[in-house]
């Protein structure tokens, strides 16, 4: 599914690279999805938040920004600290994760073997 042609290959058409984009940003998706489902979560486990305030505080530290309420009790502390770091790490893996067919298609452009 994820494997790239070779750079003795041509590379894909345009139709196949744009297939590609779209599977890469379907899983960019879940991948936030399911991470800000699990923000909401423990937000609302640990810090007993509404789910409005759980998805906004889970959502602002996916997007790098920081919570909005301050976590009050040690589990919630705990909790913040460590969805930070997770979120720090799905904003890396998803960028790399969309990048990854753009910087292939370049990649590939410069070291593709013609053959005549």
């Amino acid at each position: 599914m994820f494997m790239y042609e070779s750079k003795s290959q041509q590379p894909v058409t345009r139709a196949k690279f744009v297939q590609r984009i779209g599977v890469h940003s379907l899983l960019v998706a879940l991948i936030v999805a399911g991470s800000l489902g699990l923000g909401i979560a423990g937000y609302m486990y640990f810090e007993n938040l509404s789910a409005m305030d759980a998805f906004l505080n889970a959502a602002m530290l996916l997007g790098g920004m920081g919570p909005v309420n301050p976590p009050l009790t040690q589990a919630g502390k705990l909790f913040a600290g460590l969805y930070a770091l997770y979120a720090g790490l799905v904003f890396i893996a998803t960028a790399a994760l969309l990048f990854t067919p753009f910087l292939h298609r370049i990649l590939h452009k410069f070291h593709w073997d013609l053959k005549d």
